[in-house]
């Protein structure tokens, strides 16, 4: 759409001669102009995208209900991107996180990796790099990727899985799971190792 001065100009050369040669002269003028400043708000528009909402080091919550540990969060390092394509909060570093018994005593589950994204409009978290989920039971499940979407409390994963239970190790490829860990599936077992406790 031309913008009010531009017409503004063009209307005044009417009549004259010079006309084509201001229109000439105005859009290839505006023409270069935007390629520039196209490329340069493009860079800036970039740039801030790639940049974190905010960030935030050495972070530590717990959280408490009638004085008693509920759940416990820790992480070196937490970024939050707002202004990308899918939106997301990044920990580069990883992340531990505990849920607790009733009366906050004893550790009923806890998951810990060594990077992890949350995407915010799919409510996905993402988790990567050495990750370690052990249940109420203290099944203990070890991958490099596990996805938990919180939407259909579901847990799965494309990788290499390997279950400890109190007698027997199973592994394989493809892990889908509710999110309690209490009814999975591996889509690919591997095979399963009787442990004998005694």
């Amino acid at each position: 759409m031309m913008n009010r001065h531009l017409a503004k100009h063009i209307n005044n050369a009417a009549g004259g001669i010079l006309l084509p040669l201001a229109v000439l002269v105005l859009l290839a003028t505006m023409h270069t102009a935007c390629i520039r400043n196209t490329s340069k708000e493009l860079q800036t528009v970039e740039a801030h995208q790639e940049m974190a909402s905010f960030s935030v080091k050495d972070l530590h919550t717990t959280v408490t209900d009638s004085g008693f540990y509920k759940y416990d969060f820790e992480t070196p390092q937490l970024s939050q991107y707002d202004n990308v394509e899918v939106p997301y909060i990044d920990f580069p570093v990883g992340l531990k996180f505990k849920m607790y018994a009733q009366k906050g005593k004893i550790v009923k589950s806890h998951i810990r990796c060594n990077n992890a994204k949350y995407y915010k409009d799919d409510a996905i978290w993402e988790l990567n790099n050495d990750v370690e989920a052990i249940t109420e039971k203290q099944d203990i499940l070890n991958t490099e990727q596990l996805f938990w979407n919180t939407k259909s409390h579901r847990i799965y994963s494309d990788k290499f899985v390997k279950i400890t239970t109190k007698n027997q190790v199973i592994t394989g490829y493809g892990f889908e799971s509710d999110e309690n860990l209490s009814k999975y599936e591996i889509k690919h077992p591997g095979g399963e190792i009787e442990v004998d406790n005694d």
